[in-house]
Protein backbone atom coordinates (compact mmCIF):
# COMPACT_ATOMS: atom_id res chain seq x y z
CA UNK A 1 0.00 0.00 0.00
CA UNK A 2 3.29 2.30 0.55
CA UNK A 3 4.16 2.25 -3.19
CA UNK A 4 0.41 3.05 -4.61
CA UNK A 5 0.82 5.86 -6.72
CA UNK A 6 -0.38 9.34 -5.31
CA UNK A 7 -2.93 9.43 -8.50
CA UNK A 8 -4.88 6.52 -6.48
CA UNK A 9 -6.38 9.52 -3.68
CA UNK A 10 -3.59 8.78 -1.31
CA UNK A 11 -2.44 11.93 0.71
CA UNK A 12 1.13 11.73 1.19
CA UNK A 13 2.48 13.75 4.69
CA UNK A 14 5.47 14.34 4.80
CA UNK A 15 8.19 13.44 7.64
CA UNK A 16 8.19 14.73 11.14
CA UNK A 17 11.35 16.66 10.84
CA UNK A 18 10.87 17.98 6.59
CA UNK A 19 7.92 19.25 8.05
CA UNK A 20 9.40 21.03 11.25
CA UNK A 21 11.91 22.49 8.36
CA UNK A 22 8.82 23.65 6.50
CA UNK A 23 6.89 25.09 9.98
CA UNK A 24 10.29 27.04 11.09
CA UNK A 25 11.18 28.45 7.51
CA UNK A 26 7.70 30.02 7.76
CA UNK A 27 8.48 31.48 10.82
CA UNK A 28 11.71 33.20 9.89
CA UNK A 29 10.71 34.80 7.16
CA UNK A 30 8.64 38.17 9.41
CA UNK A 31 11.54 37.25 11.34
CA UNK A 32 13.90 38.30 8.24
CA UNK A 33 11.54 40.97 7.06
CA UNK A 34 11.38 42.63 10.50
CA UNK A 35 15.09 42.44 10.49
CA UNK A 36 14.89 44.30 6.90
CA UNK A 37 12.44 46.80 8.13
CA UNK A 38 14.54 47.46 10.85
CA UNK A 39 17.94 48.15 9.18
CA UNK A 40 15.36 50.03 6.64
CA UNK A 41 14.13 52.77 9.04
CA UNK A 42 18.18 52.48 10.73
CA UNK A 43 19.78 53.84 7.89
CA UNK A 44 17.26 55.56 5.54
CA UNK A 45 15.32 57.06 8.56
CA UNK A 46 16.93 57.35 11.88
CA UNK A 47 20.55 57.60 10.24
CA UNK A 48 19.70 61.07 7.84
CA UNK A 49 20.48 61.63 4.84
CA UNK A 50 22.82 58.90 3.22
CA UNK A 51 24.25 61.20 0.35
CA UNK A 52 25.17 63.60 3.05
CA UNK A 53 26.66 61.46 5.18
CA UNK A 54 28.77 60.16 2.23
CA UNK A 55 29.55 62.99 0.53
CA UNK A 56 29.91 65.57 3.09
CA UNK A 57 27.58 68.71 3.46
CA UNK A 58 29.67 71.07 1.25
CA UNK A 59 28.51 69.48 -1.81
CA UNK A 60 26.48 71.18 -4.36
CA UNK A 61 22.93 69.53 -4.39
CA UNK A 62 23.34 68.47 -7.85
CA UNK A 63 25.98 65.87 -6.67
CA UNK A 64 23.56 65.15 -3.82
CA UNK A 65 20.58 64.82 -6.05
CA UNK A 66 22.63 61.72 -8.39
CA UNK A 67 23.58 60.38 -5.19
CA UNK A 68 19.98 59.91 -4.04
CA UNK A 69 19.19 59.23 -7.72
CA UNK A 70 20.97 56.30 -8.35
CA UNK A 71 20.25 54.64 -5.12
CA UNK A 72 16.91 55.18 -5.02
CA UNK A 73 16.99 58.02 -2.22
CA UNK A 74 15.00 60.35 -3.91
CA UNK A 75 11.60 58.09 -3.52
CA UNK A 76 8.83 58.47 -0.72
CA UNK A 77 9.98 56.19 2.16
CA UNK A 78 7.11 53.99 2.25
CA UNK A 79 4.55 55.03 -0.30
CA UNK A 80 3.14 57.93 -2.00
CA UNK A 81 2.77 60.30 -5.31
CA UNK A 82 5.07 62.99 -4.31
CA UNK A 83 8.66 62.81 -3.29
CA UNK A 84 11.55 65.58 -2.29
CA UNK A 85 13.94 66.92 -4.40
CA UNK A 86 17.01 68.85 -3.70
CA UNK A 87 16.47 71.25 -6.41
CA UNK A 88 14.53 73.84 -4.37
CA UNK A 89 15.25 73.41 -0.41
CA UNK A 90 11.96 73.47 1.57
CA UNK A 91 12.17 77.18 3.06
CA UNK A 92 10.14 78.59 5.99
CA UNK A 93 11.02 82.10 6.12
CA UNK A 94 10.79 82.84 9.84
CA UNK A 95 14.45 83.30 10.69
CA UNK A 96 16.68 83.75 7.32
CA UNK A 97 15.74 84.28 3.41
CA UNK A 98 17.68 80.73 2.63
CA UNK A 99 18.53 80.72 -0.85
CA UNK A 100 15.71 83.34 -1.74
CA UNK A 101 17.67 85.67 -0.60
CA UNK A 102 18.16 87.93 -3.24
CA UNK A 103 14.72 87.55 -4.57
CA UNK A 104 12.52 90.20 -2.70
CA UNK A 105 12.42 91.86 1.32
CA UNK A 106 13.34 89.61 3.90
CA UNK A 107 11.18 90.14 7.21
CA UNK A 108 11.75 89.03 10.40
CA UNK A 109 8.81 86.77 12.04
CA UNK A 110 6.79 87.89 8.90
CA UNK A 111 8.09 86.44 5.85
CA UNK A 112 9.43 87.17 2.15
CA UNK A 113 7.89 90.29 -0.05
CA UNK A 114 8.08 89.57 -3.41
CA UNK A 115 7.18 92.69 -5.48
CA UNK A 116 8.06 91.81 -9.10
CA UNK A 117 8.87 89.86 -11.50
CA UNK A 118 11.44 86.91 -9.51
CA UNK A 119 13.07 83.58 -10.87
CA UNK A 120 12.46 80.62 -8.29
CA UNK A 121 16.11 79.61 -7.10
CA UNK A 122 16.53 76.22 -8.32
CA UNK A 123 19.63 74.79 -7.43
CA UNK A 124 19.45 73.01 -10.81
CA UNK A 125 17.53 72.27 -13.86
CA UNK A 126 14.54 69.95 -13.05
CA UNK A 127 14.30 66.63 -14.95
CA UNK A 128 13.01 66.66 -18.09
CA UNK A 129 8.85 66.09 -18.69
CA UNK A 130 8.62 65.58 -15.19
CA UNK A 131 5.73 66.37 -12.56
CA UNK A 132 6.10 68.93 -9.75
CA UNK A 133 4.16 70.01 -7.43
CA UNK A 134 5.35 74.19 -5.39
CA UNK A 135 3.58 74.26 -2.14
CA UNK A 136 3.35 77.63 -0.46
CA UNK A 137 1.86 79.32 2.32
CA UNK A 138 1.02 82.78 1.44
CA UNK A 139 -0.84 86.21 1.76
CA UNK A 140 -1.51 89.27 -1.02
CA UNK A 141 -0.50 92.84 0.54
CA UNK A 142 -1.73 95.60 -0.90
CA UNK A 143 -4.93 96.17 -2.41
CA UNK A 144 -5.37 95.04 -6.36
CA UNK A 145 -2.12 93.17 -5.82
CA UNK A 146 -1.93 89.78 -7.77
CA UNK A 147 0.33 87.53 -8.61
CA UNK A 148 0.77 84.33 -11.18
CA UNK A 149 3.48 81.25 -11.01
CA UNK A 150 4.46 80.42 -14.45
CA UNK A 151 7.42 79.42 -16.51
CA UNK A 152 9.31 82.26 -19.12
CA UNK A 153 7.56 82.40 -22.24
CA UNK A 154 11.23 81.50 -23.80
CA UNK A 155 11.46 77.97 -22.28
CA UNK A 156 9.60 75.13 -23.96
CA UNK A 157 7.54 74.49 -20.55
CA UNK A 158 4.00 73.09 -20.74
CA UNK A 159 1.67 74.42 -17.94
CA UNK A 160 -2.20 74.60 -16.92
CA UNK A 161 -3.53 78.16 -17.48
CA UNK A 162 -1.66 80.24 -14.80
CA UNK A 163 -2.25 80.10 -12.02
CA UNK A 164 -4.00 83.03 -10.09
CA UNK A 165 -2.77 83.52 -6.03
CA UNK A 166 -6.01 84.85 -4.31
CA UNK A 167 -6.03 88.18 -2.65
CA UNK A 168 -6.79 88.69 1.24
CA UNK A 169 -4.71 88.98 4.69
CA UNK A 170 -5.64 85.42 5.89
CA UNK A 171 -2.50 82.74 4.94
CA UNK A 172 -3.64 80.67 2.88
CA UNK A 173 -1.87 77.64 0.93
CA UNK A 174 -2.06 76.36 -1.92
CA UNK A 175 -0.36 73.65 -4.42
CA UNK A 176 0.82 74.38 -7.61
CA UNK A 177 0.96 71.62 -10.18
CA UNK A 178 3.21 71.85 -13.36
CA UNK A 179 5.14 69.97 -15.64
CA UNK A 180 8.81 70.20 -17.05
CA UNK A 181 9.49 70.82 -20.40
CA UNK A 182 11.98 68.58 -22.66
CA UNK A 183 15.03 70.91 -22.20
CA UNK A 184 14.38 72.83 -18.96
CA UNK A 185 16.89 75.45 -17.20
CA UNK A 186 17.18 76.49 -13.48
CA UNK A 187 15.43 79.65 -14.60
CA UNK A 188 12.37 78.16 -15.91
CA UNK A 189 9.63 79.05 -12.83
CA UNK A 190 8.84 82.69 -12.40
CA UNK A 191 6.68 84.84 -9.85
CA UNK A 192 4.97 87.68 -11.54
CA UNK A 193 3.47 90.26 -8.58
CA UNK A 194 1.77 93.27 -9.35
CA UNK A 195 -0.39 96.36 -7.58
CA UNK A 196 1.56 94.79 -4.40
CA UNK A 197 3.51 92.03 -2.57
CA UNK A 198 3.36 88.53 -2.18
CA UNK A 199 4.25 87.01 0.98
CA UNK A 200 5.54 84.14 1.38
CA UNK A 201 5.82 82.05 4.65
CA UNK A 202 6.18 78.34 3.33
CA UNK A 203 7.65 77.12 0.19
CA UNK A 204 8.51 73.40 -0.85
CA UNK A 205 8.96 71.45 -4.14
CA UNK A 206 8.19 67.89 -4.52
CA UNK A 207 8.64 65.66 -7.53
CA UNK A 208 6.01 63.17 -8.95
CA UNK A 209 5.95 59.69 -8.76
CA UNK A 210 4.68 57.52 -11.63
CA UNK A 211 3.77 55.23 -9.23
CA UNK A 212 2.86 55.82 -5.28
CA UNK A 213 4.27 52.16 -4.58
CA UNK A 214 7.45 52.88 -6.30
CA UNK A 215 9.11 54.24 -2.76
CA UNK A 216 12.57 53.33 -1.20
CA UNK A 217 11.49 50.24 0.69
CA UNK A 218 10.23 48.82 -2.47
CA UNK A 219 13.48 49.98 -4.08
CA UNK A 220 15.83 48.43 -1.42
CA UNK A 221 12.95 44.65 -1.18
CA UNK A 222 13.70 44.94 -5.20
CA UNK A 223 17.09 44.99 -4.67
CA UNK A 224 17.17 41.96 -2.05
CA UNK A 225 15.34 39.82 -4.46
CA UNK A 226 17.84 40.38 -6.63
CA UNK A 227 20.69 39.98 -4.86
CA UNK A 228 21.73 43.13 -5.03
CA UNK A 229 23.46 45.40 -2.48
CA UNK A 230 24.17 48.35 -4.30
CA UNK A 231 27.46 50.01 -5.34
CA UNK A 232 30.04 51.07 -2.54
CA UNK A 233 30.06 54.67 -2.27
CA UNK A 234 33.22 54.48 -0.97
CA UNK A 235 35.02 52.27 -3.61
CA UNK A 236 32.68 52.31 -6.01
CA UNK A 237 32.19 48.53 -6.70
CA UNK A 238 29.29 46.25 -6.62
CA UNK A 239 28.85 45.33 -2.94
CA UNK A 240 28.01 41.52 -3.89
CA UNK A 241 31.81 41.49 -5.23
CA UNK A 242 33.44 43.00 -2.05
CA UNK A 243 31.71 40.67 0.02
CA UNK A 244 32.74 37.65 -2.50
CA UNK A 245 36.21 39.37 -2.22
CA UNK A 246 36.14 39.40 1.91
CA UNK A 247 34.24 36.15 2.73
CA UNK A 248 37.40 34.14 2.01
CA UNK A 249 39.78 35.66 4.26
CA UNK A 250 37.29 36.46 6.82
CA UNK A 251 36.74 32.32 7.11
CA UNK A 252 40.19 31.55 6.93
CA UNK A 253 41.16 33.40 10.09
CA UNK A 254 37.61 32.68 12.14
CA UNK A 255 37.19 28.58 11.01
CA UNK A 256 40.88 27.68 12.76
CA UNK A 257 40.08 30.32 15.94
CA UNK A 258 36.65 28.56 16.18
CA UNK A 259 38.12 24.98 15.98
CA UNK A 260 41.32 25.89 18.25
CA UNK A 261 39.18 27.44 21.34
CA UNK A 262 36.54 24.74 20.87
CA UNK A 263 38.99 21.78 21.28
CA UNK A 264 40.98 23.44 23.89
CA UNK A 265 38.35 24.52 25.90
CA UNK A 266 36.35 21.37 25.70
CA UNK A 267 39.74 19.04 26.97
CA UNK A 268 40.46 21.05 29.78
CA UNK A 269 37.54 21.30 30.66
CA UNK A 270 36.89 17.22 30.50
CA UNK A 271 40.51 17.77 32.38
CA UNK A 272 39.02 20.08 35.27
CA UNK A 273 35.77 17.02 35.74
CA UNK A 274 38.77 14.56 35.56
CA UNK A 275 40.64 15.93 38.13
CA UNK A 276 37.82 17.73 39.59
CA UNK A 277 38.81 19.76 43.26
CA UNK A 278 42.30 19.41 42.84
CA UNK A 279 45.73 21.36 42.36
CA UNK A 280 44.87 21.24 38.45
CA UNK A 281 41.20 22.12 38.49
CA UNK A 282 41.97 25.16 40.60
CA UNK A 283 45.00 26.46 38.49
CA UNK A 284 42.61 26.29 35.13
CA UNK A 285 40.17 28.24 37.07
CA UNK A 286 42.40 30.76 37.90
CA UNK A 287 44.11 30.67 34.25
CA UNK A 288 40.82 30.84 32.51
CA UNK A 289 39.58 34.02 34.74
CA UNK A 290 42.77 35.73 33.82
CA UNK A 291 42.65 35.00 29.85
CA UNK A 292 38.62 36.25 30.48
CA UNK A 293 40.29 39.56 32.28
CA UNK A 294 42.76 41.04 29.79
CA UNK A 295 41.47 43.08 27.55
CA UNK A 296 40.81 41.82 23.87
CA UNK A 297 42.90 45.18 22.27
CA UNK A 298 46.06 44.00 25.23
CA UNK A 299 46.21 41.14 23.49
CA UNK A 300 46.54 42.09 19.89
CA UNK A 301 49.20 45.12 20.89
CA UNK A 302 50.78 42.70 23.26
CA UNK A 303 51.19 39.63 20.76
CA UNK A 304 52.28 42.41 18.20
CA UNK A 305 54.97 44.42 20.02
CA UNK A 306 56.25 40.67 21.71
CA UNK A 307 55.73 37.89 19.41
CA UNK A 308 55.99 40.47 15.94
CA UNK A 309 58.41 43.27 16.49
CA UNK A 310 60.63 41.80 19.51
CA UNK A 311 61.45 38.30 18.26
CA UNK A 312 60.02 38.53 15.08
CA UNK A 313 58.45 35.17 14.80
CA UNK A 314 55.77 36.25 12.82
CA UNK A 315 55.05 39.09 9.95
CA UNK A 316 52.34 41.93 11.81
CA UNK A 317 50.74 43.37 9.17
CA UNK A 318 49.27 41.93 5.44
CA UNK A 319 47.66 39.15 3.53
CA UNK A 320 50.31 37.22 1.57
CA UNK A 321 50.22 33.84 2.88
CA UNK A 322 49.20 31.55 5.57
CA UNK A 323 52.39 32.77 7.72
CA UNK A 324 49.88 35.87 8.31
CA UNK A 325 47.68 34.33 9.78
CA UNK A 326 48.94 32.38 12.45
CA UNK A 327 49.83 35.23 15.30
CA UNK A 328 46.06 36.69 14.71
CA UNK A 329 44.64 32.80 14.92
CA UNK A 330 47.09 32.53 18.39
CA UNK A 331 45.62 35.59 19.85
CA UNK A 332 41.94 34.88 18.90
CA UNK A 333 42.19 31.63 20.46
CA UNK A 334 44.09 32.58 23.65
CA UNK A 335 41.79 35.68 24.04
CA UNK A 336 38.71 32.92 23.60
CA UNK A 337 39.67 30.36 25.52
CA UNK A 338 39.25 31.68 29.00
CA UNK A 339 35.49 32.24 28.89
CA UNK A 340 34.72 28.56 26.78
CA UNK A 341 36.46 26.92 29.94
CA UNK A 342 34.63 28.01 32.51
CA UNK A 343 31.60 27.42 30.28
CA UNK A 344 32.16 23.94 29.42
CA UNK A 345 33.85 23.14 33.17
CA UNK A 346 30.47 24.15 34.88
CA UNK A 347 28.67 21.81 32.06
CA UNK A 348 31.19 19.14 32.37
CA UNK A 349 30.83 19.30 36.28
CA UNK A 350 26.84 19.34 36.56
CA UNK A 351 26.62 16.18 34.23
CA UNK A 352 29.19 14.66 36.87
CA UNK A 353 26.82 14.88 40.03
CA UNK A 354 24.23 13.39 37.78
CA UNK A 355 22.57 10.22 39.40
CA UNK A 356 23.69 8.31 36.25
CA UNK A 357 26.82 8.71 36.38
CA UNK A 358 27.04 7.64 39.74
CA UNK A 359 25.08 4.77 38.50
CA UNK A 360 27.56 4.27 35.63
CA UNK A 361 30.90 4.56 38.44
CA UNK A 362 29.20 1.93 40.27
CA UNK A 363 28.91 -0.86 37.94
CA UNK A 364 32.13 -0.22 37.24
CA UNK A 365 32.77 2.02 34.56
CA UNK A 366 36.18 3.42 34.16
CA UNK A 367 36.50 7.52 34.93
CA UNK A 368 37.40 7.97 31.30
CA UNK A 369 34.74 5.92 30.17
CA UNK A 370 32.23 8.13 32.35
CA UNK A 371 33.92 11.29 30.65
CA UNK A 372 33.73 10.37 27.34
CA UNK A 373 30.38 8.11 26.81
CA UNK A 374 28.74 9.89 28.99
CA UNK A 375 29.32 13.40 30.41
CA UNK A 376 30.88 14.31 26.71
CA UNK A 377 27.90 12.81 25.43
CA UNK A 378 25.31 14.36 27.68
CA UNK A 379 27.08 17.83 27.57
CA UNK A 380 26.99 18.44 23.67
CA UNK A 381 23.85 20.04 23.34
CA UNK A 382 25.28 23.36 25.17
CA UNK A 383 28.07 22.72 23.46
CA UNK A 384 26.46 22.16 20.05
CA UNK A 385 24.35 25.27 21.03
CA UNK A 386 27.52 27.30 22.07
CA UNK A 387 29.40 26.56 18.59
CA UNK A 388 26.25 26.86 16.09
CA UNK A 389 25.10 30.38 17.25
CA UNK A 390 29.10 31.56 16.71
CA UNK A 391 28.90 30.10 12.84
CA UNK A 392 27.18 33.29 11.65
CA UNK A 393 29.63 35.66 13.49
CA UNK A 394 32.28 33.70 11.07
CA UNK A 395 31.06 35.50 7.84
CA UNK A 396 31.41 38.81 9.50
CA UNK A 397 34.70 37.87 10.55
CA UNK A 398 36.69 39.58 13.34
CA UNK A 399 36.99 43.34 13.33
CA UNK A 400 39.61 44.33 15.58
CA UNK A 401 41.80 41.15 14.17
CA UNK A 402 41.48 42.36 10.78
CA UNK A 403 41.52 45.72 11.39
CA UNK A 404 45.23 45.69 13.34
CA UNK A 405 46.29 42.99 11.42
CA UNK A 406 45.31 44.49 7.72
CA UNK A 407 43.86 41.26 6.67
CA UNK A 408 41.30 42.07 4.15
CA UNK A 409 38.02 40.07 5.02
CA UNK A 410 34.56 41.47 5.89
CA UNK A 411 35.38 42.87 9.27
CA UNK A 412 38.07 44.95 7.94
CA UNK A 413 35.60 46.37 5.14
CA UNK A 414 32.88 46.64 7.75
CA UNK A 415 35.01 49.27 9.62
CA UNK A 416 36.09 50.74 6.59
CA UNK A 417 32.59 51.20 5.79
CA UNK A 418 31.79 52.85 9.21
CA UNK A 419 34.67 55.15 9.19
CA UNK A 420 33.26 56.34 5.56
CA UNK A 421 29.71 56.23 5.88
CA UNK A 422 29.37 53.78 3.46
CA UNK A 423 25.69 53.04 4.06
CA UNK A 424 25.13 49.91 0.74
CA UNK A 425 28.02 48.28 2.52
CA UNK A 426 27.24 48.03 6.21
CA UNK A 427 23.24 47.59 5.58
CA UNK A 428 24.25 44.48 3.20
CA UNK A 429 26.48 42.99 6.04
CA UNK A 430 23.53 43.52 8.77
CA UNK A 431 21.00 42.01 6.52
CA UNK A 432 23.68 38.83 5.72
CA UNK A 433 24.32 38.44 9.07
CA UNK A 434 20.91 38.51 10.80
CA UNK A 435 19.85 35.81 8.32
CA UNK A 436 22.61 33.98 9.18
CA UNK A 437 21.60 34.01 12.94
CA UNK A 438 18.17 32.76 11.93
CA UNK A 439 19.53 29.85 9.98
CA UNK A 440 22.41 28.56 12.73
CA UNK A 441 18.89 29.15 15.16
CA UNK A 442 17.48 25.98 13.24
CA UNK A 443 20.21 24.12 12.64
CA UNK A 444 20.56 24.55 16.58
CA UNK A 445 16.82 22.97 16.72
CA UNK A 446 17.66 20.22 14.57
CA UNK A 447 21.41 19.37 16.35
CA UNK A 448 18.91 18.97 19.32
CA UNK A 449 17.02 16.30 17.92
CA UNK A 450 20.59 14.43 16.52
CA UNK A 451 22.06 14.38 19.73
CA UNK A 452 19.20 13.67 22.32
CA UNK A 453 16.56 11.32 21.22
CA UNK A 454 14.03 12.74 23.95
CA UNK A 455 14.34 16.04 22.08
CA UNK A 456 10.59 16.06 20.13
CA UNK A 457 10.51 18.26 17.06
CA UNK A 458 7.28 20.16 17.05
Amino acid sequence: MKNLPAAWGLRYTPPLMLRFIIRRVWQMIPTVFGVILITFILFNIVGGSPATMTLGKHVSPRALEEFDEQRGFNKPLFFGWWAKTRALATETFAQNAGAWRECGEFVPQAGLRLTNTVTVPLAFALQPTNSYRLTLTYRMAGEGASASFQGLETQPLTFSPSTLLGTGKPWKTVALDFRSGVHPSATDLVFQVSGGALELRDVKLQRGMERPYDSQLFFYLRQLAHLDFGVSSSLNQPVSQLLKDGIGPSLLLMFPILIGEELFAIVLALGCAFYRNTLLDRTLVVISVALMSINYLAWIVGGQYVLGQKLGWFPVWGFESWSYLVLPVVIGVLSGIGGNLRFYRTIMLDEMYKDYIRTAIAKGVSKSGVLFKHVLKNAMIPVATNVVIALPFLYTGNFLLENFFGIPGLGYLGINAINSSDVDVVRALVFIGAVLFVVANLVTDLLYAWLDPRVRLE
